[in-house]
């Protein structure tokens, strides 16, 4: 197909991101909700607060594990208000959001801002794309079957199970992500911040875990520690995983329209408002690819004018319960796991290519 013909088929498409981008904008979903922002963090500092109190009240006793399981949750939710403060949905200005972005995601959740914005600009650039995604590259798991195709002895017999260890692991994930963005901060080159999120890394940690060995028996300090990084773990895992695992997979010379490349790739979550409690806003996913600096609060209006542009442009919107989707993650990493053993075929490229 000649480059002018390919151009034609898009304009429709293209055409339809404009006029739905218009429609968002004239309705002002765009608009900043500071309130709502400052209610949730005023919220979170009181969770936190009752988190902490709990922790003098009990002292020594193994119900402590309990306060830890909490704290797991709060940081999470913390770790959620970071994550929109980086797509610049709480203030106008993106100093602003860097610097309340960096406050909550080095400071009280403990992981380096800079290293979060560097992965996660470049996979909202590119979901699920072969060589282009972050959250895809080849690690522990495999997301496409070019990957697992090349994986061998012991690391292979891993891969063609690795759907049913998937939630099992991510009770380490809180390690994981603690160790990865430190590291982040200590690569080569220029990283903006690197002073600042060290010091704030350091005297949380520091802050943090003088208070829980000084207070706590060695045993139960290490306890009450391994459950707040497991739930941690669990809790950033579980509600990340369904928002693009299961999703086609971009081959790397395919070349896709906006509306495209981030509805196709992305995976709703149902369950109304209370699962955006649960999950920050992240069931809205695909509202929030297309429009990632829109508000929390916006992003279930939006979600009926994204459903109806994608009905009349014939791009599947999909979504599904939390318990369906989890589902669906499992199963998709254990038959990309079978590649493992087989020579690589990828059904979707043809797909996608067409």
């Amino acid at each position: 197909m000649s480059p002018s013909a390919t151009a034609a088929r898009s304009n429709p498409v293209t055409a339809a991101y404009t006029a739905l981008s218009l429609e968002v904008r004239t309705m002002g979903l765009l608009n900043r909700t500071r309130l709502f922002y400052v209610g949730l963090f005023g919220a979170l500092l009181v969770a936190l607060g009752g988190a902490i109190t709990g922790f003098v009240l009990l002292q020594d006793s193994w119900f402590q594990l309990l306060i830890a399981a909490a704290l797991g949750i709060v940081f999470t939710q913390f770790a959620f208000l970071g994550h929109e403060a980086s797509h610049r949905q709480i203030m106008k200005s993106g100093p602003a959001n860097d610097h309340i972005g960096r406050i909550l995601a080095t400071f009280f959740v403990g992981i380096s801002y800079s290293w979060w914005m560097n992965k996660h600009t470049r996979h909202h650039a590119n979901p699920n794309k072969v060589g282009k995604d972050p959250d895809i590259e080849p690690d522990t798991f495999t997301f496409y079957e070019e990957s697992a195709a090349t994986r061998r002895g012991l690391m292979a017999w891993f891969t063609r199970r690795q759907g049913w260890f998937f939630f099992p692991l991510l009770l380490l994930e809180g390690i994981n992500l603690h160790v990865a963005s430190a590291r982040g901060l200590f690569a080569r080159g220029k990283v903006k911040g690197r002073a600042l999120e060290l010091t704030l890394l350091g005297v949380r940690f520091a802050a943090y875990l003088a208070v829980i060995f000084w207070a706590l028996p060695l045993g139960m300090a290490f306890a009450f520690l391994g459950v707040q990084l497991a739930v941690f773990g669990v809790y950033m895992g579980a509600s990340f995983a369904p928002n693009h695992i299961g999703m086609p997979i971009v081959p790397r010379d395919a070349k896709l329209d906006f509306l495209n490349k981030q509805v196709r790739t992305s995976r709703n979550v149902s369950g109304g408002w209370w699962m955006t409690v649960l999950l920050g806003g992240l069931n809205y996913q695909i509202e929030h690819h297309l429009f990632p600096s829109m508000p929390r609060p916006h992003l279930h209006r939006t979600r009926k004018l994204v459903i109806a542009h994608c009905e009349a442009n014939d791009v599947p919107y999909v979504e599904n319960s939390l318990p369906r989707a989890w589902g669906i993650v499992v199963a998709y990493l254990n038959r990309v796991g079978l590649a493992a053993r087989h020579s690589f075929h990828c059904p979707v490229a043809g797909q996608l290519g067409r």
